[in-house]
């Protein structure tokens, strides 16, 4: 991560022994440090807890591609998964697009693995500490923060999943799911406990560690997924609004004035970064090494633009997934130009530069004609692993803007006891900012104005906000999902989805293996009683 961080990979020594004699018997255990007695200092609870942040950043898992902004998008009506010509490229992906993925789609076990073994970190960390210090608190703060995001992102993916706060022992194969209920209560108790300890901000060396902004931000998501998840109900809405507000009031945040520029060449961690996750690319990147310790940014060469001429001034081509739909591409209103053509780049602009791709050769039949250019393929970038796998680069991943929590607020507000007009006042600043750099007051339409002239709820409107301000960032799917608007419906005639979907497949399926090990304590798709 960039924070100088480094990894601690404790390696335990096992001695087989083999002979008979008492002397030989008696070894001195050949362990520097075992789980019961490593945490005995700040410098090591530290370095546990940057063993809790790295899975952040781990894109390929056991030899998969893992990322939960491809998914966000290529299951909703804003990308398909892409690929080369056969459309059976990464195979598992195109299962997750079309939803056909089964239990044995080694995507799904990767998201499994890569967040579990993040909470199994994060559990250390808090569940081996023998010392107390103020140090040790904010670790373990951040710690809770961590544990709560990989719960919330499991829940995301799986649907009500198992909640682990401690240690499992090698023979307990009881897991079940827990309900909903029962995992946003957990989630929503660690963040409530981290808040107090966290700091609101820190020196540019440790950007990316967990401020009390982030964890507000993130309990104020997971209250609104609940509210909504749990029939609208106002009171979650409501305890939404108290902790987006606070993140507003706290004045640590601002937006970018340029949209197009929060994911140019080098932009990390801005005045709009709430949450961000960081790409340090310094583990070497080979197929020899344990594929979970790679930590790039995939989604840039995986995602860049197939067939790409190489003398473009500004990209080099990638492998061409997680392609915008004509429909993402048409949903912009006509004064909502500057987010389009900052998240799209379309054939034809390509074809201005004398820069077109060859379409019969290279791209899929689910192409229709742009490439995402939010994570763009930057020739400037440098690959600085030196590892076998040369196309990782070190683009971070904002996980919350400041945009993403102004629209979350005014939806709790809308949706809870609180103020349209306050709603209102968050939208527009959203609004303002996506018109272009500069002051635009009085130069954009309003939201009011929208509603008024498309017919449209302040839900719909900010429906509409989400979909423009966030497209290309993975939140689309789940926004569809929590608000019951994932349907067949979506997607056009013709689109494979608008056969293939099933409601029970609006989640991924819970491995193969673990439901095997819990003799099936663990079952694939969650049961609708679950989410009570």
């Amino acid at each position: 991560m960039n924070m100088n961080f480094k990894v601690v990979k404790v390696i335990l020594l096992i001695s087989i022994i083999t002979g008979c004699s008492e002397d030989f018997l008696k070894v001195e255990p050949q362990n520097k440090y075992l789980s019961n007695n490593f945490f005995v200092s700040d410098n090591q609870v530290f370095q546990g807890l940057v063993a809790a942040y790295d899975p952040l950043q781990w894109t390929f898992v056991d030899g998969f591609w893992t990322s939960s902004v491809m998914l966000g998008e290529i299951m909703s009506d804003n990308a398909n998964a892409g690929g080369d010509q056969s459309n059976f490229d990464q195979p598992g992906w195109q299962q997750i697009d079309d939803f056909t993925a089964v239990t044995t789609t080694p995507e799904a076990t990767s998201f499994w693995k890569k967040n579990y073994y993040g909470i199994n970190k994060a559990n250390q960390v808090l569940n081996n500490v023998t010392i107390t210090s103020n140090a040790v608190s904010q670790y373990q703060a951040e710690a809770k923060f961590l544990r709560a995001f990989y719960h919330f992102e499991l829940f995301r993916l799986f649907g009500p999943v198992p909640v682990i706060t401690s240690q499992p022992t090698p023979d307990d194969k009881s897991a079940k799911r827990n309900t909903m209920s029962e995992v946003f209560t957990q989630i929503t108790k660690d963040l409530e406990e981290a808040i107090p300890l966290l700091p609101l901000s820190y020196s540019s060396e440790f950007a990316g560690r967990i401020t009390k902004g982030a964890a507000q931000a993130l309990l104020g998501k997971v209250y609104l997924y609940w509210g909504d998840l749990k029939n609208d109900d106002v009171a979650l809405f409501d305890k939404a609004a108290l902790n987006l507000k606070a993140v507003v009031t706290s004045n640590q945040y601002t937006l970018v004035d340029d949209y197009a520029q929060l994911f140019a060449f080098g932009a990390a961690n801005t005045s709009e970064s709430v949450f961000e996750i960081q790409y340090s690319n310094e583990v070497p990147a080979d197929f020899g090494t344990p594929f979970e310790f790679i930590n790039g940014n995939m989604i840039v060469q995986l995602c860049g633009i197939r067939g790409l001429c190489t003398s473009h001034p500004l990209y080099n081509p990638g492998w061409g997934f997680m392609l915008p739909t004509s429909g993402l591409y048409n949903s912009y209103l006509a004064d909502d130009l500057y987010r389009r053509e900052a998240t799209i780049v379309s054939q034809i602009e390509l074809a201005l530069v004398g820069c077109n791709v060859n379409l019969a050769d290279q791209n899929p039949v689910d192409f229709q004609g742009y490439w995402q250019q939010k994570y763009a393929n930057f020739k400037s970038y440098t690959v600085p692993n030196g590892g076998e796998i040369n196309v990782l680069k070190d683009a971070n991943q904002p996980v919350i803007r400041y945009a993403d929590v102004l629209l979350m607020l005014a939806e709790a507000l809308a949706r809870g006891t609180g103020s349209d007009a306050e709603a209102m006042t968050y939208i527009d600043i959203v609004r303002e900012r996506a018109k272009g750099p500069g002051n635009n007051t009085g130069n954009f339409k309003t939201g009011s104005t929208l509603m008024s002239e498309q017919g449209w709820t302040i839900l719909q409107l900010i429906w509409y906000e989400r979909r423009a301000e966030l497209a290309g960032e993975g939140d689309r799917w789940f926004d569809l999902v929590r608000s019951g608007r994932a349907t067949a419906s979506l997607f056009p005639n013709g689109d494979i989805r608008s056969t293939n979907f099933n409601i029970q497949k609006i989640y991924l399926p819970i491995p193969q293996r673990e439901i095997d090990l819990t003799s099936g304590g663990l079952t694939a798709y969650p049961d609708p009683s679950l989410f009570q």
